[in-house]
């Protein structure tokens, strides 16, 4: 039986991720409405990303010296002020303000990607991937609650298509505020503060690390940046936005159900791979991109787009975990992040970009060579850790 820390952490995460699916269901949309050029449609989502990447690092290391309770409870404030702001920034249709609020709302979900950390510090080592998953598979509730409550507040406020999605927001960071201040979460532990650590030349030296990071970035890079484009695709394909926030709902589904098993999958297996299936399943999502711009060809390619995320991102991040000692846990969780949550944040900018210039289909062929890149150094990490396996059986 799985702690309650880490139940409690996949219900913080299936809010955190909750107000991130309506974000994703609203932000292009906004900066649609009020950027000063259609070419900066995505800038505010980008904006989000690239403030998700920004609190990797000083995230990690104040959860290092104050602990996860602090860090958690210091990214659900800046949540709550960057919704507010976001709010303020509609109703006063300022392009400027809005890209500011989403930064500091990607800082609190930045923040909030450490749940999964924190969840695998709650249970013994078997338990990790199935802790992972669990925490993962939060984004079920989000899958459902996203979409649908960007859609109901429509209406909060009637003349104003999306500032309602903004006060739902708000009393989603305040009741994950109330969520972690009740867990109990552990203090900071001495032996990750002062033990053994190695330099960032000498943790990059490790192809499993190598290839976790690169696995993690690419992956979700491709998945942000195709879905992110997917609202304006479907916009000029002609569909509304019940239609794509539709689409949204089932490719959430794909990203997060699977969660529930990902984690057998990996302890069946293996870590390798589960990420080289995931793969496989973005490049499905371009190949079926290819084949029509109808509602089921969307469906089917966001579907995919989002299984194939939750394997090469639990995959990645369950070989993470072998990677580093104990005291270097907060320096290689968070250049991971840095580095796979910087991929989100170049996707997210250059979403727009690409389907204004190359559109639909050529912007799904360009993830190809990254998704290649990707599984040759997951398929070397895994060459080496079998020889490496089968060198310690024979000296045994």
């Amino acid at each position: 039986m799985l702690p309650i820390n880490v139940w409690g952490l996949a219900l913080g995460q299936a809010l955190l991720v909750t107000g991130n699916i309506l974000l994703v269901a609203v932000t292009a949309l906004i900066g649609q409405a009020i950027a000063p050029d259609l070419g900066l449609a995505t800038l505010p989502a980008a904006l989000q990303f690239l403030g998700l990447m920004a609190a990797t690092l000083p995230a990690a290391q104040l959860m290092r010296l104050f602990g996860r309770k602090i860090g958690f409870l210091s990214g659900n404030l800046i949540g709550i002020g960057g919704a507010v702001l976001a709010a303020f920034s509609l109703a006063h249709s300022d392009f400027t303000l809005f890209c500011i609020s989403t930064f500091l709302l990607g800082m609190a979900i930045g923040v909030g990607q450490q749940y999964r950390f924190a969840a695998i510090e709650s249970c013994a080592p078997a338990q990790h991937p199935k802790a992972i998953g669990l925490v993962m598979g939060g984004g079920v509730l989000a899958a459902i609650l996203g979409p649908n409550l960007a859609t109901w507040a429509q209406g909060i406020v009637p003349e104003s298509a999306y500032l309602g999605a903004f006060y739902v927001l708000i009393v989603l960071y305040l009741l994950t505020t109330l969520l972690i201040a009740s867990l109990p979460l552990p203090p900071v532990n001495q032996a990750e503060k002062h033990g053994e650590t190695r330099s960032y030349a000498q943790l990059m030296r490790q192809p499993a690390l190598i290839a976790a990071v690169t696995a993690g970035a690419i992956g979700y890079g491709v998945m942000v940046l195709v879905m992110t484009a997917t609202p304006l695709a479907m916009s000029a394909c002609g569909f509304g936005f019940s239609s794509s926030a539709s689409i949204i709902q089932w490719h959430v589904l794909g990203m997060f159900l699977p969660s529930f098993f990902t984690g057998k999958l990996i302890a069946r297996f293996g870590d390798t791979r589960v990420i080289q299936s995931g793969c496989l399943l973005l490049v499905a999502c371009v190949l079926l991109n290819q084949l029509g711009v109808t509602y089921w060809h969307f469906w089917l390619s966001l579907v995919a787009l989002g299984i194939g995320w939750n394997f090469a991102f639990i995959g990645a991040t369950t070989l993470l975990t072998h990677t580093y000692y104990p005291a270097e846990k907060a320096k290689v969780q968070g250049m991971n992040d840095f580095l796979v949550f910087g991929f989100s944040a170049l996707g997210a900018m250059l979403s727009g970009k690409l389907q204004a210039l190359f559109g639909w289909e050529v912007l799904n062929l360009l993830m190809l060579p990254a998704i290649a890149i990707a599984m040759l150094l997951v398929w070397e990490s895994g060459r080496r850790r079998a020889l490496e396996s089968r060198a310690d059986a024979a000296v045994q």
